[in-house]
């Protein structure tokens, strides 16, 4: 009865349209200019910073904006890329792949009621006492959890605020810095400073998952359209909140490369507008930080709602508030955000990245993967080479992320090892929890997640007897998760 209720809000409420989706993806990938400051202090001076933010997104961000363009549309539904694996590779890779998303995403989350603290504290130190800074974690905690569960569309517009608010003081800090800046000033670069794991890092975090809102692509309306001018309005938004400050910033001042840390962003405002400057953006930078937060914690949940739903965890996790919300899901990542809230920042910055990294490599094999096996595969929007030349759009970003995680200290590497292990351990035990029926699990969904492809197989006949003309319709058995996908999307092309 539950269950059928949340199938019912889930229908019954707002999806996502275009402005909302592009703020969270916003938020997903950026938030504005917090946290940038490390990449000036990690790249000895301005110019690796100011180069790193026009060079990253072509060898970065666009081909992996262009893979979940293509991948999204083909699979638009909740669980993003954990369908694209268990499409390619069956649904234990599927799985290992939404683990080490879910827990990188879970890390990061971490970070932003701690960095909200940060910025507040410098009007309020009081938050600066351990007495008063726990509670107040676990309030900002408690407090977006909620926002969360009451509906996907009150996060996006929501975000969409935050958006205008948090990016406002820095345009204005740009105009008024004209003619304080002196170009040379953007050439700055002390050698002796440049700390490679810091600055590839900081490079790397400030412009990762852009695949991330794909896990919501079931909340979507007309994800095929949407999707694609969304990640497009993401790219443009996210690069020019990055340069601008960063021009305005190191153009108008002369300072120290050790200076440049995280809230130092209010310190430029000051020097350039003034005091009243430097408020606007610590409220700012504040306020961001609970962006990030929700945006990443509507994927997280709506990725394990997904996972639910195609059978590989129980089935409670798919169930559903009378607000169309995945409620055991995102309580459930709540809750790992509380527990991994301790770490410290750049502990977090480097494990999350190292687990994203390994992730990404899985998605761009998928894609070349599914380029080849399924040419046939719906894709309403195609990235416009042909396979070669995909698979060469790949090659620079993997090049990436095998050099960040080669960056990554032994603790890293013993961590993240740690957490691959507990994946692959984990999927033996909920297959043998599913068998014996141990716990409840979707096992008959009334969707495309269907865990048997006899099942799909009597759909897709039935279509096809409506419609003798389909010829695209394949019939591919390799996997209880692998196929239906690509099956529903071939029929829904034709019809």
């Amino acid at each position: 009865m539950v269950m059928v209720m949340g199938e019912e809000a889930a229908k019954s409420n707002p999806k996502l349209t275009l402005l909302p989706l592009i703020a969270l993806i916003f938020y997903e990938v950026s938030g504005g200019p917090f946290g940038v400051e490390d990449s000036v202090r990690g790249g000895g001076g301005p110019l690796f910073s100011l180069l790193g933010f026009f060079i990253f997104p072509l060898i970065w961000s666009i081909p992996e904006a262009l893979v979940t363009a293509e991948l999204a549309t083909s699979f638009p539904q909740n669980g993003g890329y954990v369908i694209w694996i268990s499409s390619a590779f069956g649904p234990f890779w599927g799985f290992q792949e939404g683990f080490w998303k879910w827990f990188s995403g879970v890390m990061d989350n971490a970070l932003y009621p701690v960095l909200f603290l940060d910025y507040i504290k410098q009007s309020l130190p009081l938050f600066d006492r351990f007495a008063a800074r726990i509670p107040a974690l676990l309030g900002i905690t408690f407090s977006l959890t909620y926002l969360n569960y009451r509906g996907l569309h009150i996060v996006g517009f929501s975000a969409v605020l935050l958006a205008l608010f948090s990016l406002s003081p820095f345009l204005i800090m740009a105009l008024l810095s004209i003619p304080l800046i002196r170009p040379r000033r953007w050439l700055a670069v002390d050698f002796g400073k440049v700390e490679w794991r810091r600055y590839f890092n900081s490079m790397f975090w400030n412009l990762n998952y852009w695949d991330k809102a794909s896990t919501l692509a079931g909340e979507v309306e007309n994800p095929s359209k949407t999707f694609p001018k969304a990640l497009v309005g993401g790219l443009v938004l996210v690069v020019s909140s990055y340069l601008i400050p960063l021009l305005a910033g190191t153009g108008a001042l002369e300072s120290s490369p050790s200076e440049w840390a995280d809230g130092y962003f209010a310190q430029v405002g000051m020097f350039i507008g003034g005091s009243w400057l430097k408020l606007w953006i610590q409220v700012a930078a504040a306020m961001s930080n609970l962006g990030l937060f929700e945006a990443e914690m509507s994927s997280d949940a709506f990725q394990l709602q997904g996972m639910s739903k195609m059978g590989m965890l129980p089935a409670v996790f798919a169930s559903r508030s009378k607000y169309g919300t995945p409620t055991v899901s995102i309580l459930f990542s709540a809750t790992g955000v509380i527990f991994l809230s301790w770490m410290s920042f750049q502990e977090i910055i480097e494990f999350l990245n190292f687990l994203y990294a390994v992730g990404m490599l899985l998605e761009f094999a998928a894609f070349i993967t599914l380029r080849l096996n399924k040419p046939n595969l719906h894709r309403p929007y195609r990235v416009p080479l042909p396979t070669f030349w995909a698979a060469m759009l790949c090659l620079p970003p993997a090049l990436l992320l095998i050099l960040v995680m080669c960056l990554a200290s032994l603790r890293t590497f013993f961590v993240s090892g740690a957490v691959i292990l507990l994946g692959f351990i984990l999927y033996p035990i909920l297959v043998q929890a599913k068998n014996k029926n141990w716990i409840l699990f979707e096992e008959d969904p009334p969707s495309l997640y269907s865990t048997g492809w006899q099942q799909c197989h009597s759909v897709i006949s039935e279509l096809t007897d409506l419609d003798q003309e389909n010829k695209d319709v394949e019939l591919l058995v390799s996997s209880p998760f692998a196929s239906v996908e690509e099956e529903l999307s071939l029929v829904q092309s034709d019809s």
